[in-house]
């Protein structure tokens, strides 16, 4: 089982030249309309059903496994369809929003993602899931990147700080939300659905964003509508696929010759789609992934801590409710409560973000680490020391101070990223952002969870849970280095 602007005469300069940023952010400001409270409610409503429906099937897989005899690997291809389909077209949904408009975009993608949650919700058989899925992941690719980028196309100065930190907010708390409800749902058993209100739920609240957002979220896109990059698209989509099918899959399949194979193909695809972006921007092109976008300072190093930072988060989420399922024998909705502490911890830490930011800066980011450090440690020790008395009433300390941890990495994480990135570029950046944190999350997924499944069964479940426990530690250390690097003020 396995389980994210408008006017520049050119825009490769605008990344990098401070005054035509400057510029093109004024510009921006003058032939966009403001984003109104409406407005952002509403886009964050639209991100906010993508990032649950990345977790909220977890805690129902083993419910279709029963009801459509799925089997292991099949159960893995209903969750990584999503995430791998979700993470390779983010940055191409992002610049076909620069391109057609982000509001347009938008309201497709709203209308295609409750289409395919419908089409989740109703499916008659396992592979028909995988394939609604897998659709289902694409729609949210054309939505989310329309969300980063209306907010920094259409906001400025601290109103964009600030809806970034809510937007980064929104991000973490969907995660633990999704595997709350995903088990009260499955428990409730809604007029006889099972599992399949998991999907279900989503198509009224789609709905719901589609019409809002044609009454209150503002058109923008970049003013010289640039070609879809095909090459690039080409070579980012066969890189994310060699490293994140054989992760997710190839446990199940018994690490055949083909996982392999596409592993070995990733490094070169990596380095074709490197090589191909670079020229592309060299001889006036407008590439999928501008290098010169990554030599922005926040948005390289924000980038290099949202890959241990999101990954950790998504190896942790998927691990713990292995864990309490079959582990602990929970059922899924005292697997769901069990994490209430974290969505409270993350929730706080959330609230108090943007002020402790404006105040402390990166510190924020820092103490985010240590404090996340502590309780992953913490959680870990309780593991170890009595297993068989092990309860969510237990781990409640420990992934309490997680979640206050994340919430203070997670809130600004967005607000960095983004913080320097000229508005004719919102797309694209947001496009960047987003396909970080997806592949970071499945591959977090992938490389946690399919190393306590393999261990569990010869080391004991307590004792696999501390080992990835413990390589999150090492990931909150190294994000509490890279902090360090971080400019003290954020904007």
């Amino acid at each position: 089982m396995t389980q994210q602007l408008a006017v520049a005469p050119n825009p490769v300069r605008a990344a990098v030249t401070p005054d035509a940023a400057a510029t093109a952010a004024r510009t921006s400001s003058l032939s966009t309309p403001s984003l109104s409270t409406a407005g952002l409610v509403t886009v964050l409503l639209g991100a906010f059903l993508p990032m649950l429906d990345f977790f909220i099937v977890n805690v129902a897989l083993p419910t279709i496994d029963h009801d459509l005899a799925a089997g292991p690997a099949v159960l893995e291809l209903v969750a990584a369809g999503y995430g791998i389909a979700f993470a390779v077209l983010l940055v191409l949904g992002g610049r076909l929003g620069d391109i057609f408009g982000r509001r347009r975009l938008f309201v497709v993608g709203a209308a295609l993602f409750a289409l395919t949650s419908l089409a989740c919700g109703l499916a008659p058989g396992a592979w028909t899931l995988v394939a609604a899925r897998a659709a289902q992941g694409a729609s949210a690719a054309l939505l989310i990147p329309q969300v980063l980028g209306t907010i920094t196309a259409a906001t400025d100065g601290a109103r964009r700080g600030r809806a970034l930190s809510i937007y980064g907010a929104v991000g973490g708390i969907s995660v633990v939300i999704g595997q709350v409800l995903g088990g009260m749902l499955v428990a409730a058993d809604l007029f006889g659905t099972g599992w399949r209100s998991v999907f279900l739920l989503n198509v009224p609240f789609a709905l719901l964003a589609l019409v809002l957002a044609v009454r209150y979220v503002p058109e923008s896109r970049a003013s010289q509508a640039a070609r879809v990059d095909v090459p690039g698209t080409v070579l980012l989509t066969a890189a994310l696929l060699a490293l994140l099918v054989p992760l997710m899959e190839g446990r199940a399949a018994g690490w055949p010759l083909w996982s392999w194979v596409l592993l070995g193909l990733f490094p070169v695809f990596a380095v074709a789609f490197a090589v191909v972006e670079r020229r592309a921007e060299q001889r006036g092109a407008t590439p999928l992934v501008p290098p010169s976008l990554l030599r922005i300072p926040e948005m390289r190093r924000g980038l290099g801590i949202a890959l241990p930072y999101f990954s950790g988060f998504g190896g942790f989420m998927f691990v713990i409710a292995v864990a309490l399922q079959q582990g602990l024998h929970l059922g899924p909705v005292a697997a769901g409560w069990a994490l209430v502490p974290m969505a409270v911890g993350y929730f706080t830490a959330s609230l108090s973000g943007p002020r402790l930011i404006g105040r402390y800066g990166s510190r924020v980011l820092s103490a985010g680490a240590v404090v996340q450090a502590a309780g992953l440690a913490t959680l870990a020790v309780t593991v170890l020391a009595d297993w068989a008395h092990f309860s969510p009433l237990r781990m409640a300390p420990g992934v309490a101070l997680a979640g206050i941890g994340q919430g203070l990495i997670g809130t600004p994480l967005f607000r960095v990223v983004l913080s320097k990135v000229p508005a004719a570029r919102a797309g694209v950046g947001s496009g960047v952002l987003a396909t970080g944190q997806q592949s970071s999350l499945a591959l977090g997924v992938a490389t946690l969870g399919t190393l306590y499944l393999s261990l569990s069964p010869s080391l004991g479940m307590d004792r696999a849970l501390a080992l990835c426990l413990g390589l999150q530690l090492l990931g909150s250390f190294t994000i509490l280095y890279l902090t360090t690097r971080l400019p003290r003020s954020i904007g």
